[in-house]
C-alpha cells in the first residue's frame, strides 16, 4: 500500500515546474534525514571514512546536502517515468557526447554509470535515442519494481537483466550491438570481488567490468550525471573511452574504476550515493563497520 501511495505521490507531482518540484525534493531529503536514522548512520559513517580531513559540523553539512539530492532525486524520477520524451530531453542536457559516438564507431561499448543520485537521469535520457541494455537489482517491494522496470524501459527497446541471470545476457546484448549500462561500484559481497582502496579504505570492489569488457572486446567509456542546482535539471557527461582496459591485473583494473569515481565524488561530493554501505564486506578479521 505504501509504494503504491508513493508512486501516486510522484505521478501528481511530475505535473509541477521543475523549480517548484526541486525545493519540495529538497524538502523531502531533510525529512528522510531525520527520520530514516540506519540510513543517517550509514551516511555518517561512511563521509568519516571517506573524509577524515572535515570535522563533524562539516560531515554534518555534507550529510544534510546529501539528504536533500536524494530527496529531489526520489520525486524527479515522476518526472523521468511518466513525462513526455520532449521534457526529459529539455530536462537532460549532454555534454561530449562525440565520446560515446566515437566509441560506438569502434565497436561494443560499456557505459560505466557510478552511483551518483542522478543516474536515473541519465539513462532516461539516452533511452530517448539509443537501445540499452543494463544489469538491474530487484527491489524488495513488487510493485516498485515493476514501475522501476516501466520507467526505464518507455522509450525504444531497452533490456534489462537482474544480477540472478549472470552476465551472459549482458555479453549477449553488447554482441548485438547495444551499449551496456553498468553500475559496478557497490559492495555486493566478497564473490567476484576483491578489495581495492576507495578514499583510503579497503572497498570489496566486483571486477565485472574487466571481465565483461574481456570477454566482449568492449570499450569503457564512463559516464556520470549531475544533478544541477536551482532546478535546473541535471548534466550527463561523456568521458573519453579508456585506452588499455582492461590490463593483466584485476586489482589494478578495480583500483583505476575507483580512483575514476573518486575524482568525480570530488567534484560533487554531495551527489554520490553515501546512504549505500559501500563498506559492508570487511577483510577477514576486521570488524564491522554498520
Amino acid at each position: 500500500m505504501l509504494a503504491r501511495i508513493a508512486l501516486a505521490a510522484m505521478w501528481l507531482l511530475r505535473l509541477l515546474p521543475l523549480p517548484v518540484l526541486a525545493p519540495l525534493g529538497s524538502a523531502f531529503g531533510l525529512l528522510l534525514y531525520a527520520l530514516a536514522r540506519e540510513r543517517r548512520t550509514v551516511c555518517r559513517i561512511n563521509l568519516a571514512r571517506c573524509f577524515p580531513q572535515l570535522n563533524d559540523a562539516e560531515r554534518g553539512a555534507l550529510a544534510r546536502a546529501h539528504f536533500r539530492a536524494v530527496g529531489r532525486s526520489l520525486l524527479e524520477r515522476g518526472v523521468l517515468w511518466w513525462s513526455a520524451r520532449s521534457r526529459i530531453e529539455r530536462l537532460v542536457r549532454l555534454r561530449n557526447l562525440q565520446h560515446l559516438e566515437a566509441a560506438r564507431a569502434r565497436g561494443p561499448v560499456i557505459l560505466l554509470a557510478p552511483h551518483f543520485v542522478g543516474l536515473d537521469a541519465g539513462s532516461s535520457r539516452l533511452t530517448c535515442f539509443v537501445d540499452l541494455a543494463c544489469v538491474y537489482a530487484n527491489q524488495k517491494s513488487p510493485v516498485m519494481n515493476r514501475a522501476l522496470l516501466a520507467g526505464r524501459r518507455r522509450f525504444g527497446d531497452q533490456r534489462f537483466f537482474s544480477r540472478q541471470e549472470g552476465i551472459r545476457p549482458a555479453l549477449a546484448a553488447l554482441k548485438s550491438g547495444r551499449p551496456l549500462y553498468y553500475l559496478p561500484d557497490m559492495d555486493y559481497g566478497a564473490r567476484d570481488a576483491v578489495f581495492v582502496d576507495f578514499f583510503g579504505n579497503a572497498a570489496a570492489t566486483i571486477t565485472g567490468l574487466a571481465r565483461i569488457a574481456r570477454a566482449s572486446g568492449a570499450r569503457v567509456l564512463p559516464c556520470v550525471t549531475e544533478m544541477l542546482p536551482g532546478g535546473a535539471g541535471y548534466e550527463l557527461r561523456f568521458h573519453p573511452a579508456w585506452d588499455n582496459f582492461p590490463g593483466d591485473d584485476a586489482v589494478a583494473d578495480s583500483r583505476r574504476m575507483n580512483a575514476f569515481i573518486e575524482e568525480r565524488v570530488r567534484e560533487m561530493p554531495a551527489q554520490y550515493f553515501w546512504t549505500h554501505k559501500r563498506f559492508k564486506t570487511r577483510p577477514e578479521g576486521e570488524a564491522r563497520w554498520y
